[in-house]
């Protein structure tokens, strides 16, 4: 199976300072899929977007884009890894210009990579990719960005996106700055386009509950580092490794008997101060175990679908090979869209 994605043994340093360790990671490309990477902050999930974006370069490791080291390509592989791979940040009003109407950022790509020869077939491209995301173009276009809202602003940034016929969106904490009445028709836009134009999406959140919403697979980092990785089932709905079920058990549910972020584990002055060459999550860890301290755990898969970076089980098979999508399960079957 080709990759249409790959990162292999990929770390990203700054100073002293780890973000990502050794990540290996491919995204096939015959099955478009929707990937979550989550973590809470800190944990190197917006670095591992903007390796795979191509913004930053990897301190160890390569990213293969099709086969191809995107280090190594020329201007014209660049170009086309540029239109293919395409971003949706956070916050979508950084990327406006506010002396510019909307409807510059959308005819600039077209323009730069003369997707129609004329304005007719321009406006046409244009208002096709706002329908898709829900907006009416004839209330979108000639507006500045501060008359729409920060949703309108959002789905005009997954519309630019749309434009190009991207294989890849990587969106970045896309809803984290939407109202809650907005997040879900933006993500259901996304799984939209994954599941009708074969869109892979790698999902960067910190929240667990949209992820397992319409993500196929989820990748936990902490510190830069794997901690578990599988379908978004069996990892959210039964997650193995100390860190997972931390994040999971910080949800807030309708319980009035339990407290909101009363499973938090403190660190103690001890476990702060003691040398740690081992697992990262060791200090906050409440099955810590002597050995942790000093070896890094491998990974563990501990049942199919499913890998844990933790000692707790050694018992466990050992993943074969150091790619994290070997326990990916298969994205459910699509039904494209016949393009024009």
């Amino acid at each position: 199976m080709s990759a249409l994605i790959e990162l292999r043994g990929v770390s990203k340093t700054y100073g002293a300072f780890t973000a990502l360790d050794d990540v290996t990671l491919s995204l096939s490309d015959s099955s478009p899929s929707m990937t979550a990477i989550a973590g809470e902050s800190g944990s190197g999930k917006t670095t591992l977007a903007r390796i795979l974006l191509g913004f930053i370069n990897p301190s160890a490791g390569h990213v293969f884009y099709r086969g191809k080291d995107i280090a190594l390509m020329s201007p014209s592989e660049q170009r086309q890894f540029r239109r293919e791979v395409q971003p949706v940040f956070q916050d979508p009003f950084e990327v406006f210009n506010p002396f510019y109407r909307i409807d510059h950022v959308l005819e600039t790509p077209v323009k730069r990579y003369g997707l129609a020869d004329t304005d007719a077939k321009r406006r046409a491209l244009i208002e096709d990719a706002l329908k898709r995301v829900g907006l009416r173009p004839q209330d979108t276009l000639g507006r500045f960005p501060h008359e729409l809202s920060g949703g309108q602003r959002q789905r005009i940034m997954v519309a630019r996106a749309v434009l190009l016929r991207p294989r890849m969106i990587v969106a970045d904490e896309p809803v984290s700055m939407v109202d809650a009445s907005l997040r879900a028709t933006i993500l259901d836009e996304l799984k939209t386009l994954n599941r009708e134009l074969g869109i892979s999406i790698v999902y960067i959140t910190h929240d667990l509950t949209t992820a397992f919403q319409i993500c196929d697979n989820i990748m936990i980092l902490y510190r830069g580092n794997v901690a578990e990785a599988g379908s978004v089932e069996r990892v959210i709905g039964a997650p193995k490794h100390p860190y997972s079920q931390l994040l999971v058990s910080s949800i807030p549910l309708p319980d009035l008997d339990k407290a909101w972020g009363a499973d938090e584990i403190p660190v103690s002055e001890a476990s702060a101060a003691r040398s740690n060459a081992g697992c990262r999550f060791a200090p906050r860890c409440p099955h810590v175990m002597e050995q942790c301290w000093d070896n890094v755990p491998p990974k563990y898969t501990p049942d199919s679908q499913r890998l844990a970076t933790c000692f707790l089980y050694r018992d466990a098979p050992v993943a074969p090979g150091d790619d994290i999508a070997a326990v990916f399960r298969a994205p459910e079957p699509r039904t494209p869209v016949p393009s024009a």
